[in-house]
């Protein structure tokens, strides 16, 4: 047993090693070379580790983030879990099963569309490719809701399992691919010449895409099924449907072959929420209260003091997407990290005092958002939490002139 724990530990250690040789210039190629002499093999697992070893070491997130395609590129075909059978992924449904079907859809739409359009904008940036171009990265932006499902149902759990570097780094690259996409977009509709300019970097963030599926499918897919149970894989399966999927839909319904537990506890009497809670000003039953609050015109996140996500509100139209899976996470775990400093701040600050309102505004299409948060007290002044407020003022800001009758 201590040589199987002293090879793991060398392994960690080569791999560290590795990683901190590409940080300081060395080409993939030198690294790749040494890397296939030492190393016969290495789980997803490990390497998660490593990464969250050289982030505990202080090597910032946007360092790794900065060489995560590059050593996918030294693992690639090196990991031992790639061909490893695993069933549930396997049934239609499932949602990893899901992930690798957008996954496919996406390889379907860079390989036998965007890349011959690519070539014959390249060749004639006439009218009519411009716009079989555009046509092709409007469709490649519904992979935001592929992101979207992976950092708001996988990423809480992992983070619950303390697997934390990996998620802070792959959402980071998630972000600036939606950026690069959303930044070709708009020089092709507002397309001024720079032919080079756009096949470059539609080029690349069409590699960047491919490169995300493989660092999703034999890194990623891998250690959450390794690690989630089928309770939690049942909620994530159930929470997928409000952020919605990327290019297709799920083959099924998804359910363990085993009793579901939850359905069987909705089979039986009472609930606490059939019970009353008293308040200075009245009586009101749980489910009185979640009514009232899902039906406010405004989206309603509650942070504790801890910051812990304790709550957030299901209106019909949520601004912002929030699934079931943020209860009980981290706050500053629920942003992409190249905002985590704000959040961090505006949280500090309710907490010494310095503020108890901070208020921001942002345009997001036909939208305008006001968001605000609240430090909430308690009759010490003593602070419980956060409470995040948003609502879309843009038909408020349309009203002119008055009403006083009902609407027919």
């Amino acid at each position: 047993m201590s040589e199987i724990i002293n090879n793991r530990e060398y392994r960690q250690k080569v791999l560290k090693e590795l990683i901190m040789e590409l940080h300081a210039g060395k080409t993939v190629e030198e690294v790749k070379s040494r890397f296939e002499e030492l190393i016969k093999g290495v789980s997803a697992s490990e390497i998660s580790e490593m990464e969250q070893a050289l982030i505990m070491e202080g090597m910032p997130v946007e360092e790794i983030q900065r060489l995560c395609d590059v050593h996918a590129a030294v693992f690639k075909g090196s990991i031992e879990d790639i061909h490893k059978v695993r069933k549930p992924d396997e049934t239609p449904g499932h949602p990893v099963h899901t992930f690798k079907l957008e996954n496919r859809e996406l390889e379907k739409l860079i390989n036998e569309r965007l890349k011959p359009h690519l070539a014959e904008f390249r060749a004639s940036d006439n009218s009519e490719n411009i716009y079989k171009l555009l046509e092709d990265i409007n469709l490649l932006l519904d992979i935001d809701k592929h992101y979207s499902r992976k950092e708001n149902l996988l990423f809480p759990y992992m983070e619950k399992y303390g697997i934390t570097a990996p998620p802070k780094v792959m959402w980071g690259v998630d972000d600036e691919i939606r950026a690069a996409i959303k930044e070709i977009k708009g020089m092709l509709q507002d397309y001024k010449g720079e032919k080079e300019q756009v096949y470059t970097k539609a080029d690349e963030a069409a590699g960047r895409v491919i490169e995300m599926i493989f660092k999703e499918e034999n890194i990623l897919f891998p250690m959450v099924l390794e690690t989630l149970t089928e309770d939690e894989w049942m909620t994530i399966e159930s929470e997928s449907d409000e952020i919605g999927y990327c290019l297709t839909e799920p083959r099924g319904k998804w359910k363990p072959e085993r009793t579901d537990v939850e359905e069987k506890q909705k089979e039986t009497g009472q609930t606490a929420a059939d019970g009353y809670l008293k308040f200075e000003t009245g009586l009101l039953t749980a489910k009185e209260i979640s009514l009232m609050f899902n039906s406010l015109p405004i989206d309603i996140t509650f942070v504790d003091k801890d910051g812990a996500v304790k709550y957030f509100s299901q209106g019909k139209e949520r601004i912002f997407p929030r699934t079931k899976a943020i209860i009980g996470r981290q706050v500053h775990n629920c942003h992409p990290p190249a905002s985590v400093h704000i959040v961090e701040k505006l949280v500090e600050d309710f907490k010494t005092g310095k503020k108890d309102s901070e208020s921001f505004w942002i345009k997001m299409g036909g939208r305008y958002v006001y968001i605000r948060y609240f430090a909430i007290r308690d009759e010490n002044g003593d602070y419980a939490g956060t409470m995040e407020v948003t609502q879309d003022i843009q038909p408020i800001q349309e009203i002119s002139g008055e009403k006083r009758l009902v609407s027919d």
